[in-house]
């Protein structure tokens, strides 16, 4: 690959790997708890800065997260200490209860920017929401945790249509506002084009929230997910969600299909000449901070285990048939 560097983009960027939670949530059936285990072992020796172990949502809505406290477990055996860094999705106060019990360090609560989705997605009205989520962002932080907001139906609702700009940034303000640090904008069934993606940023900021406190969450519905990361890129956003082989959608959102794939914006940042936090291996990924071939490998894996190919193009270039 030959690297052009483009001098008006950020030098470095964040990969925030989801694949282990928002990767598998969606999955038809049961992932053992001990290949998502590996899974995640495997995430971040390939050196991912940041990877989503698991949700404390109740067995009934997301059953394929049933076993999060046994997987946090296995995963301190193996890694130490280490694994209460790793982010949780936590609900409500509940789910908190659970991750404070196993001394998790790092939450995110999962929000709307809808009237619909949030009353599927949480049983709760689009108001109702706040109140949830103030007592479980208060009481994170007051231990110390690191909080972080997820906020979904950014760029378009299956159910209401295009979500006007303003709305977004109101409810992206109020998560902020609660408490938490960062604020991630998901398109969640992938209808969001670059021009929208520029015009979000620029609202936000006109609101005063910086780029330094924004990350983008793209999912692949409509084959848009790197023309928006280049435009966000643009608009100077450093932090981006990626699944690994582009694994996940979304439970409550039948039209939302794969994430952003890891592999595919690592690809893209590579030829841009832009690094990613962390630090790990060498191979064609050692360019950008993370091992891309070891990301590869890994998602070749996780295909083989779930019984179908990977989605992620550069998985399928990088790994062949065997993927």
């Amino acid at each position: 690959m030959t690297t052009a560097p483009a001098p008006t983009l950020p030098t470095s960027v964040t990969v925030y790997e989801v694949g282990p939670r928002d990767g598998l949530q969606n999955e038809a059936g049961q992932v053992p708890t001990e290949v998502k285990v590996e899974f995640v072992e495997r995430l971040l020796a390939a050196g991912l800065p940041v990877v989503e172990a698991t949700s404390f949502v109740h067995p009934r809505w997301v059953p394929q997260l049933a076993d999060a406290a046994e997987l946090l477990g296995l995963l301190e055996e193996r890694i130490g200490d280490r694994a209460r860094d790793l982010p949780v999705l936590v609900p409500n106060d509940r789910g908190l209860d659970r991750a404070l019990e196993l001394g998790c360090r790092h939450v995110a609560v999962f929000g709307s920017a809808t009237e619909t989705f949030a009353q599927r997605n949480l049983n709760r009205s689009y108001e109702e929401q706040f109140a949830m989520f103030e007592p479980t962002v208060r009481r994170a932080r007051e231990a110390g945790m690191r909080v972080r907001g997820y906020l979904s139906m950014c760029f378009g609702d299956p159910w209401e249509g295009a979500v006007p700009v303003e709305q977004v940034v109101t409810a992206g303000r109020r998560l902020l506002d609660l408490g938490a640090s960062e604020l991630s904008l998901g398109d969640t069934i992938g209808v969001g084009t670059a021009g929208q993606v520029g015009e979000l940023v620029a609202a936000f900021g006109a609101a005063g929230v910086g780029t330094d406190r924004l990350a983008m969450h793209f999912h692949d519905t409509y084959g848009q997910a790197l023309a928006n990361t280049y435009a966000a890129l643009q608009a100077g956003i450093t932090t981006f969600d990626a699944s690994a082989g582009g694994l996940g959608g979304c439970p409550y959102a039948k039209s939302a299909t794969g994430n952003l794939a890891t592999e595919d914006l690592l690809w893209l940042l590579r030829g841009l000449g832009i690094s990613t936090a962390g630090e790990a291996g060498s191979g064609i990924g050692s360019g950008t901070g993370v091992d891309l071939d070891a990301v590869v490998a890994t998602s070749a894996w996780m295909a083989r285990q779930l019984g179908r190919p990977s989605p992620s193009a550069v998985v399928r270039a990088l790994a062949g048939s065997g993927s």
